[in-house]
């Protein structure tokens, strides 16, 4: 099979009383999207764009308001039963399962669940466990565990019925550096694995999408702005002017945005060193002095002023005008 999900115009709306009246949020915004067989797929953009909507629709657990989605050619609305058998889905900061129970008897736990013969259970449950690096934690009870064992146990409960599409959704949020990065390692080694194997990441960290994603879409506000392999998407702004300010200083600077040539503006504050670091795209070099003298005329001193390569942050940027912090 080409394609292991397929969307079109796929949209989920839903409604907002407040006082009396009523409205309606378009979660997830006509979003047509074919993922292939064996691809490692992300969807990147900031909380609240719709990602998890998207993946709850795909996981047969929401309804789309209108359009269609498939998985593995299975329709999520007539047949979620089909598609419910052959999935996984890992959300960061889950809890991966019951806190008195050990952390081999929480996997068994689940494989019954599925049905998995006892025998084929047991031999996966011991491939997991060295996969994920939980072997020495096997007969730990899971509240016991650390954040970042408790989330290697999440991904293992994830494998634990040989999924054909696993849905990851943002599965390091709030894990150290450390943890995240070997959580990443198994997924890329999980997929490399099985080359029928098909993974749909969210994330709204720029530089997991970019060490992960064979492609990556970018979605805000429901929709779809881009969608290409990391590599292609950062050359679409390699020629754009692009540069990094460090500030002494963390104040507001939105006021940035009303400068003729922002196309966009992104603001990480630092409270501990009193600073703020600013990533701006301009239409041209010019612009930057107006930009400079602007800050300085607001008592904020510019202390470095660098351009550096691009990478998927500043495609966002590009895109939506923003940042995702």
């Amino acid at each position: 099979m080409e394609y292991s999900i397929e969307t079109l115009d796929l949209t989920r709306t839903f409604k907002k009383s407040k006082k009396g009246s009523s409205s309606e949020l378009k979660a997830v915004d006509t979003v047509s999207l074919q993922i292939r067989t064996g691809e490692l797929f992300g969807l990147l953009g900031p909380n609240g764009a719709g990602k998890t909507t998207l993946i709850k629709i795909l996981c047969t657990l929401l309804l789309p308001t209108s359009g269609k989605a498939s998985v593995r050619g299975c329709d999520v609305a007539t047949e979620p039963e089909r598609i419910r058998g052959i999935i996984n889905m890992v959300s960061g900061g889950e809890t991966p399962g019951y806190g008195i129970v050990t952390v081999a008897e929480n996997l068994w736990f689940f494989s019954q669940l599925y049905g998995i013969k006892g025998s084929i259970a047991k031999e996966r449950i011991s491939r997991i466990l060295r996969t994920v690096g939980l072997v020495d934690e096997s007969n730990t009870k899971m509240d016991r565990l650390s954040s970042g064992l408790k989330q290697r146990l999440n991904l293992a409960r994830g494998f634990i019925n040989d999924p054909e599409v696993l849905f990851l959704d943002e599965p390091t949020v709030g894990l150290d550096v450390i943890s995240a990065k070997e959580i990443r390692s198994h997924i890329r080694s999980w997929v490399e694995k099985g080359s029928e194997k098909t993974i749909l990441l969210t994330t709204h960290y720029m530089a997991e999408a970019d060490e992960l994603c064979d492609r990556v879409a970018i979605i805000d506000h429901g929709r779809i702005v881009a969608c290409d392999t990391p590599a292609n998407l950062k050359a679409t702004v390699r020629d754009k002017r692009i540069y990094e300010l460090e500030l002494a200083g963390t104040g507001e600077f939105d006021y940035l945005k009303e400068i003729s040539g922002v196309i966009g503006i992104s603001q990480i504050r630092h409270i501990d060193s009193d600073t703020t670091n600013l990533k701006l795209v301009v239409t041209e070099e010019s612009v930057l002095s107006e930009i400079t003298s602007a800050i300085t005329s607001k008592g904020t001193r510019v202390t470095s002023t660098t351009r550096p390569e691009p990478t998927l942050e500043e495609v966002f940027i590009y895109l939506v005008g923003r940042g995702l912090q």
